[in-house]
Parts: structure tokens; sequence; C-alpha cells
């Protein structure tokens, strides 16, 4: 399933493609929805937490993701420091989901720092949805292709594809790992908008994602 709920609107995501060529959606976490843009097998902690985004001066939350998760980003880094501000904070937002759903908590205050209005509503709902189905997440998922665009509106565009097909659901209980073959629905397209606060954090505050997009397959 996609790391967060799905909404597609179609001039969106054709304004996405545009972009790239140069989920099981909804946050109900459902047992049959077994494979995600995140990974973890329970609450206890990797030995070392993510790496800082910057040295910005910003008092950021410290991310930490469960055990045995991975999340890989390619590229890290464009090599023009306001795109790269972007991709940092939004790889940040990822990850704070997946912290937040190995810590079974949708109230998580990382995911409220690197998030807001709809993006962050989605994201909670998305890892209310893993609580209540007691499901936590396992495996490595891969954001390939990431591009950033700017608007005169300040706001910021982040185009990527995700690679699920080593990422899994897991149940809390009996730590028994759902999984599923690969797929063309293995791989999810994203277009994710983002604003600069007040603190100077770029926040995800919207994002569209569509499952088995041609655009993202290997």
């Amino acid at each position: 399933m996609s790391k967060r709920p799905t909404t597609v609107a179609a001039a969106f995501l054709a304004a996405a493609i545009a972009l790239l060529l140069t989920a099981c959606g909804g946050g109900s976490g459902s047992k049959d929805e077994d494979k995600i843009a995140g990974a973890g097998t329970d609450t206890s902690r990797s030995a070392s937490p993510s790496t800082s985004p910057s040295d910005d001066g910003i008092d950021r939350p410290t991310v930490e993701l469960p055990e045995g998760d991975e999340l890989v980003f390619t590229p890290e880094e464009s090599g023009e420091a306001k795109a790269d501000a972007v991709m940092r904070d939004n790889a940040e937002y990822l990850r704070a989901i997946d912290e937040a759903i190995g810590d079974q908590d949708p109230k998580s205050k990382a995911v409220a720092f690197y998030s807001k209005g709809s993006a962050y509503l989605g994201s909670v709902d998305w890892i209310a949805g893993f609580v209540k189905d007691g499901t936590t997440v396992t495996g490595t998922v891969r954001f390939f292709d990431r591009k950033v665009t700017f608007s005169e509106d300040g706001s910021a565009g982040l185009t990527y594809c995700s690679d699920e097909s080593k990422g899994y659901t897991k149940d809390v209980k009996t730590q028994k790992t759902n999984v599923t073959k690969a797929s063309k629905d293995s791989y999810v397209l994203y277009n994710d908008r983002l604003r600069k606060s007040d603190q100077g954090v770029w926040q995800t505050t919207k994002s569209i994602s569509k499952r088995g997009s041609e655009v993202c397959q290997p």
C-alpha cells in the first residue's frame, strides 16, 4: 500500500507525469493491503537515528526509524541548495511516518513538524489504520527520480517514484510478515506540494499518488 492515502486528481497527475518525463489508497491500513512504502518491525530502535537534515539552526525533532527499517532516497541531493532543502525535509516527513507506525502513534510530533493541511490529516488517518489493525511495517523502500520545481507563490513541487517491492506489513502480535510477490503495483508515482513554514521548514501540505504508474516501472 502507499505511504499516504491516495487522492487521485487526473489533471494533477498529468502534471506529475510531465515533470517526471524530462495503494492501495486510504488510511485504513487493512490487513489485505500488504505492501507499503515504508518499513519497520517493532517499536525498538535502530542503532543510529536518521541523519540531521541540515545545519540551518532549526530545532528539529530527532527521527529514529524502527529496527529493520530502511528508506533509500535517490538522489539525496540535487546540488542546488533550495531544492536540496525541500528534498531533505520531505525525506524526514516520510521517515517520521515510518517512526510513527513503528511507535503506533498517530499523534506523532515529528509528523506534525514536517507536514500540515491535507498531508498531515491523511498521515494521521493512515497511521491510525495500522494501530487499529495491529500492524506495522518492515522491509526496504526506495524513493527515486526525485525532482523539485518552484512556483511563483513560493511553494515547491516534488515528484518522485517509490519501489515498494521489498516493503511489507507485519503483524505486531504474531510478528508474521506478509510477504507478497512484486508486481506493477509495487511502483507508485507521487506528486507532493510543500510550503516553507515560519520556522523555515519545508512542510508537505498535499500529496497525490498513482499506484502502478508506467512512469515508475523498472
